[in-house]
């Protein structure tokens, strides 16, 4: 049976992940969360004191670069691949509000986006996948067979991110996090590098009142056309 590549680029909050996991699992493809690579960067560049709230230290970051391993390993008791930095299980620290503030920040390194941008394209090789992040369809694979551009408001994906982030136990206002995400859209929107844009070939999906359900049987019927 032929394999085809999909690329799922949008908005932060959209539940790209969500998406992209569930096809993954379902058809049997490989799935690769492309913004767990960029904040995996940006724990390191905290870390390392390379960024914060008032400054970034962006020669500072270009030169470990080098010194930046990433990797995916399956969890068969989670059913999705954790990000590892440096040998590390970073899954859990990558996913708080802190790094998301310094996330678009470090993905505006051009030297960043070009490192990670050359390993997305090597695990994609051989099709077979299903990508997500914010330049997938424009730049890391312009010619995927299916793409997809997620997009819901602002106000919807801050109360999706909300419940999540204190489903996990941390302390956060909703304010906080609606101030994030449109902080966010605008850095990921506005960058010289790979802005976020939707590819002219990519079809449009607003799940602002979709189900989980719902948007995932749009997307299967899609992809059933395009096999």
């Amino acid at each position: 049976m032929k394999k085809i590549t999909i690329a799922i680029d949008g908005f932060s909050s959209t539940g790209k992940s969500t998406l992209a996991k569930q096809l993954a699992a379902t058809l049997g493809y490989v799935y690769v969360d492309t913004g767990a690579m960029y904040r995996a960067v940006a724990y390191f560049a905290m870390q390392h004191n390379l960024v914060s709230e008032t400054h970034l230290d962006k020669a500072g970051l270009v030169a470990q670069l080098p010194n930046i391993n990433l990797r995916f390993q399956f969890n068969p008791t989670l059913g999705f691949a954790e990000m590892y930095l440096n040998n590390e299980n970073i899954e859990t620290p990558i996913r708080t509000i802190e790094v998301s503030r310094m996330v678009s920040k470090v993905a505006e390194i051009s030297e960043v986006r070009a490192k990670l941008v050359e390993q997305q394209q090597a695990m994609g090789k051989d099709k077979g996948i299903v990508m997500d992040g914010r330049d997938i369809g424009t730049v890391v694979f312009p010619d995927a067979e299916l793409k997809l551009f997620m997009t819901a408001s602002s106000k919807t994906r801050a109360q999706r991110r909300f419940d999540e982030l204190v489903e996990k136990g941390q302390h956060i206002t909703f304010e906080d996090v609606l101030q994030n995400v449109e902080e966010r859209d605008y850095i990921d929107t506005n960058r010289e590098d790979s802005p976020l844009v939707k590819a002219d070939d990519a079809i449009e999906i607003d799940n602002s009142s979709l189900s989980k359900k719902e948007q995932f049987d749009i997307v299967l019927n899609l992809v059933k056309e395009k096999l």
